[in-house]
Order: C-alpha cells, then sequence, then structure tokens
C-alpha cells in the first residue's frame, strides 16, 4: 500500500448512495499470498472510510502478464483457492462488495479426456461468498498481448448490486479489451447497469493513458452511464503498468483521475441526486509525456531490481550520453547506495569522456571506478597476432573492447550479486550498432526502447527537473552536445557508419513502429540511400536483438514481445 492511503482514506467526507474505491496496487506476478493481503488490508482501510465496494484491477489475484503459468493446472487451482481466501479473510464486512481479477478453469493434456476452458475472470465477493464470476469476452491478440494462447472469450453479462441494503447502484462489470468494443458494455446497460466499472492491466507506453479515457469516454456517450476505470501499476519484465485509474461522468467528463506510477487508494463517490447517477473524485492534473516517461523508466527499473532481489546495480560509465541517462534513472528510482559506476577506458578513450564521467558520478553520488582495459586489449591483440598477421584493424578489435569491458563488468556482477544494467538504446539495437557480450552483456535495458533522438530530449528534460529529489541537472552539458561516440578507435563518431539520428529514427519509427514500406518512406522525402541502409541493418541484426538482455517498453511497439520476425528471411520490402 502507499503511504498516502490512509491519509486520503480518512480525509473524505461521504454523503451519497455509494463509496466506492479503486485498489491501484501493484501486484507481484505469482505471489498469490501476498496479493491477498494487499487486496483484503485495501478492503478493509476502504470499509473503514465508508466504502462499500472496492475494485481491483485485471488478474490482480495472480498478478499480469502471468504469461504460460496459466497454462500450469497447479497455478489455476491455486488462483480459485486465494479466491476463496479472499472472500473468507472479508467476509465480516457486512454490505462491503470487492470485484477481485483471477484466472480460472483448466485444460487437458490428453486426448482421451474432454478440454476444458480457461478464462480471464473477474468475481463479485460480498461477505464471504462469490456472488458472481464474469469472463472476459474481448481477448487481445496484438502488441504485447497473446491472450487467444492462454483463454477462451466469455459469453455473459455481468451487472452486480453494490451499496448498502435499500440504496444498492446496479454496476456493470467488464474487463480491459471489453471497453474498447460496443457491445459489451451496451449489453451491462440493457442489463440494468447504472455505470460501469471496467478493471484493467494495460501496458505503458507514452500517450496510452489519455487514449484510455479517450476510448472510455466513447463507452460513456454511447451508454449514458458514468464509468470508473480501474487500472494496475507496477513494472513487469519489459512492461510497466503505470495506475492512472480514473472515472467519467455520464456526460464524458473526467470526474476524477489518480496519480500515476504509483499505488493509491482511489477513492469515488456515486452521485444520485440528478435523475442519472454520476461519479465525484479528485482529479489529478495532467501530465506531460516527458515525465510519464521518465517514471516509466524508473518504476520500471525499480521493480525489476527489487522484484527480483537484486542488491542493487552497476552501470558501465563511459562519459556518453545513453550511460549517462541510465545512471540517472537508476538513482532517481534505486538512491546512491545501490548503484555503482565502472569507468573503462581503452587507447582511444579521450580525456573529457574520463572528466565528464567522474563529474557525472560526483553529482549523483554514486560509488566511482576505473579499470583500464589496455593490459587486456594488447594481450588479446598478441595472442590473435599470428592469425590476424598480414590483415588490417577493424571492427574486430573494435569489438574485443566492448568484450573485454563486458566481460569485467559480468565479473564484478557475479561476485557482488548486483545486476549489470546494459546502456544500448533502441536506435542502436535497431542498427546492431552494439556488440554481442560486449555492451550487450548484462541484465537490464533500461534505454532499450528509446531512440537515441529520445535519449538526448530525455537528458536534457531531466536536467531541467527534479522529480524524486535526488538533485537537479545530474548530467554534464558537454555529455549531452558532444557528438555521440563509441570511442573503439581513433576520432570515431556513430556518424561515421550511420545517417544523422535525426533522420536514422524518423525512418526506424516509419519501418519498424508503423509498419510502412521502403516506398513509402522514400515518397515522404527521406533518401533512398538513408531508407535502404537503415531497413537493411534492421533485418540483418534480428540475431543480435534476439540475445539482447529484456528492457523497458516505452512506445508502442518495442523490440520485445511487439517484435518477432524471423532472423533468416529473404524478404526485403
Amino acid at each position: 500500500m502507499g503511504p498516502e492511503a490512509p491519509a486520503l482514506l480518512t480525509n473524505i467526507c461521504w454523503f451519497m448512495t455509494l463509496k466506492l474505491c479503486v485498489a491501484q496496487l501493484n501486484f507481484f506476478v505469482g505471489d498469490l499470498d501476498g496479493n491477498v493481503k494487499k487486496i483484503v488490508t485495501a478492503a478493509q482501510e476502504a470499509y473503514a472510510a465508508g466504502a462499500r465496494l472496492l475494485l481491483t484491477s485485471e488478474l490482480s489475484i495472480c498478478g499480469y502478464l502471468a504469461e504460460d503459468l496459466f497454462l500450469r493446472p497447479a497455478f489455476i487451482r491455486a488462483c480459485d483457492d486465494a479466491v476463496k481466501a479472499v472472500a473468507q479473510q472479508l467476509a465480516g464486512l457486512k454490505d462491503m462488495t470487492v470485484v477481485v481479477g483471477h484466472p480460472t478453469g483448466g485444460d487437458s493434456r490428453t486426448r482421451s479426456v474432454a478440454v476444458q476452458q480457461r478464462f480471464n475472470a473477474a468475481s463479485v465477493l460480498r461477505e464471504g461468498q462469490v456472488v458472481a464470476t464474469y469472463a472476459k469476452r474481448e481477448l487481445p491478440n496484438y502488441q504485447v498481448f497473446d491472450e487467444r494462447r492462454y483463454f477462451t472469450p466469455g459469453e455473459g453479462v455481468c451487472v452486480f448490486e453494490a451499496g448498502e441494503s435499500g440504496a444498492r447502484v446496479r454496476v456493470g462489470l467488464l474487463i480491459c479489451e471489453d471497453a474498447w468494443f460496443e457491445e459489451p458494455a451496451r449489453l451491462a446497460q440493457e442489463a440494468g447497469a447504472q455505470m460501469l466499472a471496467v478493471i484493467n492491466a494495460s501496458p505503458f507506453h507514452v500517450g496510452k493513458g489519455y487514449e484510455r479515457e479517450e476510448m472510455m469516454r466513447q463507452r460513456v456517450q454511447a451508454t449514458g452511464l458514468p464509468l470508473v476505470y480501474a487500472h494496475l501499476v507496477g513494472g513487469q519484465d519489459e512492461v510497466v503498468f503505470e495506475g492512472h485509474s480514473f472515472a467519467l461522468s455520464a456526460d464524458g467528463t473526467v470526474a476524477g483521475r489518480a496519480p500515476s506510477f504509483k499505488e493509491n487508494m482511489f477513492l469515488a463517490r456515486v452521485d444520485t441526486a440528478q435523475a442519472a447517477i454520476n461519479l465525484i473524485a479528485e482529479v489529478e492534473p495532467m501530465r506531460s509525456p516527458e515525465l510519464d516517461l521518465w517514471d516509466a523508466l524508473v518504476l520500471g527499473v525499480r521493480d525489476y531490481v527489487g522484484k527480483n532481489g537484486f542488491p542493487g546495480v552497476i552501470i558501465g560509465l563511459s562519459g556518453g550520453i545513453d550511460s549517462a541517462l541510465v545512471l540517472a534513472v537508476a538513482v532517481d528510482a534505486l538512491g546512491p547506495d545501490k548503484v555503482r559506476t565502472v569507468m573503462m577506458p581503452s587507447p582511444y578513450t579521450a580525456d573529457i569522456s574520463w572528466i565528464d564521467a567522474r563529474e557525472m558520478a560526483r553529482r549523483v553520488g554514486v560509488r566511482y571506478d576505473e579499470i583500464s582495459i589496455v593490459p587486456q586489449f594488447e594481450a588479446f591483440k598478441a595472442s590473435l597476432a599470428a592469425e590476424f598477421a598480414g590483415l588490417a584493424e577493424d571492427t574486430t578489435e573494435e569489438n574485443i573492447q566492448a568484450r573485454i569491458r563486458g566481460t569485467l563488468l559480468m565479473a564484478l556482477s557475479n561476485k557482488f550479486g548486483s545486476i549489470v544494467l546494459t546502456t544500448g538504446n533502441k536506435s542502436e539495437m535497431a542498427t546492431g550498432y552494439c556488440t554481442l557480450y560486449g555492451d550487450m552483456a548484462g541484465g537490464f535495458a533500461v534505454i532499450k526502447d528509446l531512440a537515441k533522438t529520445q535519449v538526448f530530449k530525455l537528458a536534457r528534460w531531466r536536467n531541467a527537473h527534479d522529480p524524486y529529489g535526488t538533485g537537479s541537472c545530474p548530467i554534464p552539458e558537454r555529455i549531452i552536445t558532444r557528438p555521440p561516440s563509441a570511442e573503439l578507435r581513433p576520432d570515431q563518431t556513430d556518424q561515421d557508419s550511420l545517417p544523422p539520428y535525426e533522420v536514422l529514427d524518423a525512418i526506424l519509427e516509419r519501418y519498424m513502429e508503423n509498419d510502412q514500406s521502403i516506398e513509402s518512406i522514400v515518397a515522404q522525402g527521406f533518401a533512398r540511400e538513408d531508407v535502404d541502409k537503415v531497413t537493411r541493418l534492421i533485418k540483418i541484426n534480428e540475431y543480435k536483438r534476439r540475445q539482447a538482455p529484456v528492457g523497458i517498453r516505452v512506445t508502442h511497439r518495442s523490440f520485445g514481445k511487439d517484435w518477432r520476425y524471423p532472423i533468416t528471411s529473404r524478404f526485403r520490402a
């Protein structure tokens, strides 16, 4: 529970028929006992404040995304038991209705036994009993979603009563994708619903929260019913859920909005003074895309490190923009005491890189060490001298430097337990401007879904803002303004072998994120040479991306669950 929850609960006065609460909580996939405890605690706190309806997020019992855990019969049985445990522990709360999300059903792996069905469900609990269960009708199978792999579509409608005896409101229950289609809401209305409750676990990308508000506004305008949207918060592997629960009045206006990227007990009251009921709640102000993006990265790091039990993180600090941004995120997420940086200069490392790396480490207050890779690099070259006799130095020697650094970082990780945060961005991952077992070595890729132009933009934003109180302007200005370079050969810059990042990233967005064809991109005014080069690099480097660490998804299409292309292919359009 967030530390602000009790104050929120006790500072609200209620005068209306139904008091409801959205438990916007950070659930832990597979921690059924912990999730049950969170739900029970939230329900008890809400009840003490006068609320008689508590909504939790989609699949709150087991956490989201549970992936192939859904295929394990023992997991489904444990989830069924957890639902019963919540009901039993809340049996003494008179007139309290609690909605929990969970999987249910099962299947058989033998052909001789009839196959059962699994559902993405929500159950309505009241006074120790499961009074209704609703199965999600619309199962998304795009972007990061793969629900048809696990679940069967539901067919029913669920309208339940909530509130104290004699003064109850009829609530139509929907689960996430159901609310993106007209029929489920219309059927709930026809079944007598006076308001809609939508429980959700919808992964974040920049702008998604306000897209949801607009889509739910369409449901409200079509039905004339107010709507409350209960959303998950937290990080789970490569996806982040930002919270941003909200309520819409019957006319479609925002009646309430919860904080983003933090746990919160979002409270609303049902106004029955008018002919049509309405919702009233506190409204969080709208947020900038940069703040959402920063909070997503911070939450993604904090939950991946914390939920997986790592004592801290290690970052290879180069004096460049990417590692600087990752360091700033890590400090905001974990605090300086859990962050260690290592500078590993090569023969080609510029003096200003040393100076800037040291300065940034000093500004954010993290441990900083320097380990030269010059002796190892010379030893590698000596070992390979006979094999490479007569051949000019090329990317082979560049990659050896990156792989020495990767080995040193992983050795420190193994010895001390901290996870290595990689520093590669989306532009590099797309074009293969990264080294297997070198700068790709590590456990978590913080900015894997940020294009290089976004990296620069976000660095400037963070220097101008201090959202976590760790200090403003953490990144030395020269790191942001100097031409980016891998510093693996004399006087190297990224643009020696790549188009300008403004061009590269614009092509990447059109081709990779929006599936535009090569001809369409050329027709928009991009040079064919640049388009052919960037798209070719995207195709031939799929094998690298398959071996990259998991990283935080912040766009509507990332190199992760969203991107499933063959390594071996001759298609070139």
